[in-house]
């Protein structure tokens, strides 16, 4: 697990001479805190590559850039986690190759070399990946994600000099010398329609992210050409619970330290269950799980189930208390760390929880993310499948996306920002018109759902945010539910046993608590209408980022409207309007530490 970063410029001024070795520090400065370990960067008229490392396969071996004796131009950097490396190194050694050490991204010149840009279509795990093939003849940059996103590529081309850089994280990119600062017209309806920007795009003109499961192509002076690749093939065996235990285990192997996230609910449960079972079964030494809870006594406290969970499979259970007084410099921290507003206030938790999973000496931490996409968890999809034929229910499912429904959204813009959205059409819209689009050639809605939460959502608005948070600590995150096996049998399921996560449900059943299988389901997140009470430890972050002096300069919403919505949320707590308040107030924030001058500095201390 590493972040990476490159540049890959065109024409013959710009092969003539090397990057500035100063601005591929500053680069690298910006994301150093997910790779500690190692730190490397390869120059070139008219190239870079670099890769700042967290050791966890082969911890000794395995420094990139990745370069083999025999492949001479051919070099390659990875984040992320190849599952199936010793299998290809098999097959690879059978051909010829040999590699110095068994680190799982060693083998990516080879495997290059061997298929071309068809080779990540052998992969299994998750990745980013850049190969720099310098190969007369044969130059170019390919890059490519796995076909969940679980780690993100970010990219960005010059049209005036034809240049293409590319990092791991947004700050880290908007580092090299000209990547300009420039917020997208729409970012502050994305984040209240969508939470975050999803597709390809960033809240920040010209900067986009790689789609899952895409190959992303380089040649001199030419912008990336970016092609969706077929799944990974997978067959997976037996029932659900057998899938998923098969999957737990492999990502339970590690050469560090391995725990997991217990957040009380069925999801986290049942693989902290089943990588328990694994640590018994061979004799390894108990797992250790975290919950994270804030002192005091909040509404919606899932400490409780998290330590039925742990009980029940007997771990180590480490229950992590963040002090409420600590939320601000949280929110600042993280915004800072994702490089673009995201409107959940889950993300603090995640920072937080991440950071005491570090601090007790684990690098690898198994989580249950995925699972409401691929099983139809979410209310929102039980809501959408009531709706009786014939009636619209695309609208009433983009809206329980949002953080503020649409009717609000509107009433809160200027006439200006309204008309302008208007004109150019919101994100909610373009959700409403695949949603509706899919059901036109017959998709049913479940099926519609799951594909648009998996292709779209998931990577942008849950992967994005646990690869950042998790790697700000370098940690890396491994979830057993976006393992390709676990996909594919999941969209094979009947829509019944999709429906509700009724195939998790049964899994579970013997191996968690009744009271757990019982609950009603509930986000890991923070209690934020409470928080933002009266007294409430949010009020003056929120009050403060969302002054009417502020809001009139940015010209998008209107002050008097967002001082009469905070005015109802405090007389009558609400969580809606507390979300739509914490929206707003995010995207003010990250427009400030962001974008107004980019003061992120350059070493972005966690």
């Amino acid at each position: 697990m590493c972040r990476i970063l490159g540049s890959f410029a065109a024409g013959a001024a710009a092969r003539a001479d090397r990057p500035d070795p100063a601005q591929l520090a500053a680069v690298s400065a910006r994301q150093r805190h997910g790779g500690p370990d190692e730190h490397a960067v390869l120059t070139g008229p008219g190239w870079s590559l670099g890769c700042d490392r967290l050791a966890v396969t082969d911890p000794c071996g395995g420094q990139q850039p990745y370069r083999l004796p025999h492949l001479p131009g051919v070099l390659a950097v990875l984040n992320g986690e190849i599952y199936n490396h010793a299998e290809l190194r098999r097959t690879l050694a059978a051909r010829g190759h040999r590699f110095p050490d068994r680190c799982d991204g060693t083998l990516l010149p080879a495997l290059y070399v061997e298929y071309g840009p068809a080779f990540a279509e052998h992969l299994d795990g998750m990745f980013a990946v850049a190969i720099l093939d310098l190969r007369p003849g044969s130059t170019r940059l390919v890059l490519a994600v796995d076909d969940m996103g679980m780690k993100p590529i970010h990219l960005h081309h010059d049209p005036y000099d034809g240049s293409t850089r590319f990092a791991s994280e947004i700050p880290a990119l908007l580092a090299f010398e000209g990547v300009r600062i420039s917020p997208r017209d729409d970012s502050l309806d994305t984040v209240l329609a969508t939470r975050t920007s999803f597709s390809t795009h960033t809240a920040l003109d010209g900067v986009s992210v790689l789609p899952p499961g895409a190959t992303a192509f380089v040649r001199p002076g030419a912008a990336p050409v970016v092609r969706r690749r077929g799944p990974h093939r997978s067959t997976p065996v037996g029932d659900t619970q057998d899938v998923l235990r098969h999957e737990v285990r492999r990502l339970a192997e590690a050469e560090v330290p391995v725990c997991a996230i217990t957040s009380g609910g069925l999801d986290s449960g049942l693989v902290t269950a089943l990588a328990a079972e694994h640590a018994r079964e061979t004799d390894a030494p108990p797992l250790h799980t975290f919950h994270l809870a804030y002192r005091g006594r909040w509404p919606d406290s899932e400490a409780a189930y998290a330590r039925s969970v742990a009980r029940r499979t007997r771990t180590v259970h480490h229950e992590v208390a963040v002090d409420p007084d600590e939320i601000g410099s949280l929110l600042t921290r993280t915004v800072r760390h994702l490089g673009q507003p995201n409107a959940d206030p889950i993300t603090l938790s995640t920072y937080a929880l991440f950071r005491a999973v570090r601090e007790n000496g684990f690098t690898v931490a198994l989580t249950g993310d995925g699972a409401d996409e691929l099983f139809g968890g979410y209310d929102r999809m039980h809501a959408a499948l009531a709706v009786p034929a014939g009636t619209d229910w695309a609208g009433a499912y983009a809206d329980a996306l949002s953080a503020a429904p649409r009717l609000l959204r509107e009433h809160l813009y200027t006439a200006d920002y309204r008309a302008h959205i208007a004109d150019q059409g919101s994100a909610a819209d373009r959700i409403e018109q695949e949603l509706r689009s899919a059901e036109a050639v017959g998709e049913d809605r479940l099926t519609a759902m799951t594909a648009f939460e998996t292709r779209w959502r998931l990577p942008a608005y849950h992967l994005r945010r646990v690869d950042h948070l998790s790697m700000a600590w370098a940690v890396e995150a491994r979830m057993p539910f976006c393992q390709p096996a676990v996909v594919t049998h999941a969209r094979g399921l009947p829509t019944a046993a999709r429906t509700g996560k009724r195939a998790l449900y049964e899994a579970g059943a013997e191996l968690l608590p009744s009271a757990v299988l019982r609950r009603p389901k509930q986000p890991f997140t923070l209690p934020l209408s409470a928080m933002l009470a009266p007294g409430g430890p949010l009020l003056e972050t929120v009050r403060e980022l969302l002054s009417p002096a502020r809001l009139v300069l940015g010209g998008k919403v209107r002050a008097d409207r967002v001082q009469k919505l905070l005015t109802r949320h405090l007389e009558r707590p609400s969580h809606h309007d507390a979300q739509a308040l914490w929206a707003l107030a995010v995207h003010e924030l990250w427009t400030e530490v962001v974008v107004q001058g980019m003061r992120i500095p350059t070493d972005c201390a966690a």
